[in-house]
């Protein structure tokens, strides 16, 4: 078990979320080393089908902590430095490369790298209370961070991406949810269920095809559209050599539910 966040697994489903709720969850150097590796695990763990990154005391994650990690990047040399945003740029690289369908459950403060987790989910569900901040110019730094001008414009379009990491000003959770940015917008006390339910249905569907469409959708990013198109061919190919095609097709026959299998 991880000793620098909070972790469960039911029924296919893992549950992580950062455990300093008296400081709003913020970040430190080791809970980003471990989440990155965790992630990294998951390729290889065919018992995890979904992950939720639920937040924890009434708040997501505050992002780096200021005093476990701004000061003392205050005090690094280059070297150093580079060390550090390559880390925090190989925990994004690892959620998008992880396999498995991770859902965000927004609530509360979602700033910083905090809000960069939310952004490299696959699906995203927040509560009314839900303030997202790409707050990195607010300290000095660039927006570019940890990928985010390459992600967050597909989300929610070049312009508003734009105004949130130039102004490093709070995205509402009605703004989120009419950018795109969030699937849905629900009370607190319906938050982890609606998750809970994205997460179920991902969970009982044809898992090496989910695997197989959040690979498609990052590496699309970067190919033309006849490429894209081969190599959707050669995925879908692959797929149809798999025993949840033909448990589709004959569950199809017999007017059945089709259980899926994974493989």
């Amino acid at each position: 078990m991880p000793e620098h966040f909070l972790l469960s697994i039911e029924s296919g489903i893992a549950t992580v979320s950062l455990d300093r709720p008296e400081r709003k969850n913020p970040l430190t150097f080791d809970s980003y080393a471990e989440l990155r590796d965790w992630f990294r695990g998951l390729v290889y763990d065919d018992t995890v089908k979904a992950v939720i990154f639920a937040p924890n005391g009434g708040n997501f994650s505050s992002g780096g902590d200021v005093h476990d990690i701004i000061g003392p990047l205050t005090r690094m040399n280059m070297k150093e430095l580079l060390a550090f945003t390559r880390m925090t740029g190989d925990l994004v690289k690892a959620m998008i490369g992880c396999g498995k369908p991770i859902i965000a459950a927004v609530d509360g403060v979602c700033a910083g790298a905090g809000a960069i987790i939310a952004m490299a989910s696959d699906l995203r569900v927040a509560t009314p209370a839900a303030k997202t901040a790409f707050l990195f110019n607010r300290v000095g730094l660039a927006g570019c961070d940890m990928g985010a001008c390459a992600i967050l414009p597909r989300i929610i379009g070049q312009g508003r991406a734009a105004e949130l990491l130039y102004l490093g000003r709070s995205m509402s959770a009605e703004e989120g949810l009419n950018w795109g940015f969030f699937n849905r917008v629900v009370e607190p006390d319906q938050l982890m269920a609606t998750a809970g339910e994205f997460a179920a249905r991902i969970a009982e569907g044809p898992n090496f095809a989910n695997m197989m469409t959040k690979t498609m959708l990052a590496q699309e990013w970067s190919m033309g559209l006849e490429q894209a198109i081969e190599a959707e061919a050669q995925a879908q190919a692959i797929c149809m050599q798999g025993q949840d095609f033909t448990r589709a097709y004959e569950a199809f026959v017999k007017k059945e539910k089709p259980v899926f299998q994974g493989d």
